[in-house]
């Protein structure tokens, strides 16, 4: 296992990131950044204005959305201007079913680029073994560097059956289709990811298996 090791982790709603990220950053002491959580983040505070997503793309002025980072624990946590969203509202059912729009929108996603790559700092100065990165352009466009990228699947079904025991309701395949077909840093899976289909797995034994590859890098 490499002295710092970068991790990035792709996969649509559902297939298990969050806690298969979750579980690998208190397992190797790594940052945990959920991406998906700065796009909800940017969706409430651009919902909380009345800023629709056809306004934001058309008057794009994110100046005055200041990014920062609060860390819990082992987690990095998005602040815009210097507050920070409870769970309970990223995850309600009116951030699901804007966030992909706000998501897709050039500017809101360049406004997030260097704010994201520069997790990898926050956790080296702040003397994390690694970072795992979770999102749907980790690979690919964030950390196309990173020392190990793995792709999460699961079946479509299993998905939203997650989705509800964790108390929301998701449209899979409406998110699905708009993160695949977005213009810019649509989700993808790398030449280089490691695939991993999770629907009959456990997360102890997705665990298992990323942890082993981990110890090879």
């Amino acid at each position: 296992m490499k002295k710092f090791t970068v991790i990035a982790i792709d996969g649509g709603a559902g297939t298990g990131k969050s806690t298969t990220a979750n579980l690998l950053s208190n397992q190797f002491n790594f940052l945990h950044v959920d991406t998906g959580s700065h796009y909800r983040a940017i969706t409430a505070a651009l919902l909380d204005s009345d800023i629709s997503p056809v306004d934001a793309a058309e008057s794009p002025n994110l100046n005055k959305i200041k990014l920062n980072s609060d860390i819990t624990g082992k987690k990095s946590v998005i602040t815009i201007n210097g507050f920070s969203y409870q769970q309970n509202i990223l995850r309600s059912d009116k951030i699901n079913s804007s966030v992909s729009s706000y998501a897709s929108i050039p500017s809101i996603r360049l406004h997030l680029f260097n704010y994201q790559k520069s997790q990898v700092e926050l956790a080296r100065s702040n003397h994390y073994s690694g970072l795992v990165m979770e999102g749907r352009d980790i690979g690919t466009v964030i950390l196309p560097n990173a020392d190990l990228k793995l792709f999460l699947t699961a079946d479509e079904t299993i998905r939203s059956k997650r989705r509800e025991l964790d108390g929301e309701s998701d449209q899979i395949s409406i998110r699905d289709h708009l993160d695949k077909t977005r213009k810019i840093a649509p989700l993808t899976q790398c030449n280089d990811s490691v695939i991993i289909d999770t629907t009959q797995l456990t997360k102890e034994e997705v665990l298992s298996h990323i942890s082993q590859l981990v110890h090879n890098l």
